[in-house]
């Protein structure tokens, strides 16, 4: 009876979140295995099969934290920061952190990749902000709490740019910016915010574009980047981005490639397992299923297909508005938002990303990519909107 008891919560789930989710993880799965088809030697082929095994396990974890209040995690929440960042500080450890082409950004176990705490730790910065800026009472027109914030945002974010990861770096300083504005923090605080984020990524920007151009040989130049986190690899991903024709058998393959892939697929596209990009391995078969998947999915089912994905991706964000709206308490709401934004980032980054809006940063997309500790991240983050929607004065 118990345990009965323990299940009652999940009558109350959002079903629109919920139908909207399983939609984009049968997605996901169907073009996981489109990414693989064919190829039985390819590294994707098999991956769509342990995706399952990633799916069910994270509608585990959407469960269960969905049953679970959130207020016990914001009760938790500089433990649970502590442990973030100790998991990103152990990635750079030899024979702990394992070093896949020249980055440190997973924990291994006998060779083994079974973590990627930067994943889990934008979850980790949102709960301890929500906390944060959530608490009773507390002074939002105090400039310490503004700085306070960013510090705690700004630590993880320089751990996990050694790694390097850029993209999942950027990620957090929207969260930051969307959770102190939903939490009513004022307009020239959030002003300093932002003009903080347009200073760090021009000044990025400059230190890679500039110096070439005042002379400074390759060798000097590629150690001044490594100084300031960004790789080889992630230049020139940069520099082809502002470069349109510069290195397109190299640097430039994979962008260039997804374009065609996106394009050809046309209104209703080439059909189910039938995408000649994919097919034929232009579209390297090692992106394909993460960073490069909605190339595939546009491709074979064309504008319709794509357009179908974003719908479902705006139920979902809607829905995550939705629990925020009708949060029982500003800690729900600030949980919720933060939640939504992380998410909105990744889906705008990678879409952007894969149709030459933005450069490519490796940034995947939520609930389709393939990838455990991402799946298992974000099936966690959509358990905690719904337990805070479950809790909502609307209930």
């Amino acid at each position: 009876m118990s345990f009965i008891n323990t299940l009652r919560p999940l009558r109350r789930l959002d079903w629109s979140l919920v139908t909207a989710m399983l939609a984009l993880l049968g997605i996901g799965i169907a073009f996981i295995f489109s990414a693989g088809y064919g190829n039985p030697d390819s590294p994707a082929h098999p991956l769509f099969l342990k995706q399952i095994c990633w799916a069910a396990l994270g509608i585990l974890f959407f469960l269960g934290f969905a049953i679970i209040d959130y207020h016990r995690w914001t009760r938790m929440a500089w433990w649970i920061y502590a442990a973030g960042l100790i998991l990103l500080v152990l990635v750079f450890v030899p024979h702990i952190g394992l070093k896949i082409y020249g980055a440190r950004r997973w924990l291994q176990l006998a060779g083994l990749r079974i973590l990627q705490p930067a994943e889990l730790m934008k979850l980790a910065v949102i709960i301890l902000l929500a906390r944060l800026f959530g608490w009773p009472g507390r002074n939002l027109r105090r400039w310490r709490l503004v700085l306070f914030g960013l510090v705690l945002v700004l630590t993880p974010m320089v751990l996990i740019i050694k790694q390097p990861d850029l993209g999942t770096a950027f990620v957090f300083l929207p969260m930051l910016a969307g959770i102190m504005w939903a939490a009513g923090v004022s307009g020239p605080r959030l002003g300093a915010l932002a003009a903080l984020g347009i200073v760090l990524a021009g000044s990025a920007l400059a230190l890679i574009i500039i110096p070439p151009q005042l002379g400074m040989d390759e060798y000097r130049h590629e150690r001044l980047m490594r100084r300031i986190g960004i790789s080889p690899y992630q230049r020139d991903r940069i520099a082809v981005f502002l470069d349109r024709d510069r290195d397109p058998l190299g640097a430039g393959w994979n962008k260039a490639q997804s374009q065609i892939a996106v394009g050809s697929g046309r209104l209703t596209g080439k059909g189910y397992l039938q995408g000649t990009q994919n097919l034929l391995g232009f579209l390297p078969r090692t992106v394909a299923p993460n960073d490069f998947i909605f190339s595939v999915i546009a491709e074979e089912k064309g504008f319709m297909g794509g357009a179908v994905t974003l719908a479902l991706f705006g139920v979902l964000l809607v829905a995550g508005l939705r629990s925020a709206e009708s949060a029982a308490d500003k800690m729900g709401r600030l949980l919720c938002v933060g939640i939504v934004i992380m998410l909105f980032c990744h889906v705008f980054v990678n879409i952007a990303m894969t149709i030459g809006l933005l450069p490519v940063t490796g940034i995947p997309l939520p609930l389709i990519s393939y990838g455990g500790t991402f799946m298992i991240g974000t099936m966690t983050a959509l358990g905690i909107v719904q337990s805070v929607y479950i809790r909502g004065e609307w209930r």
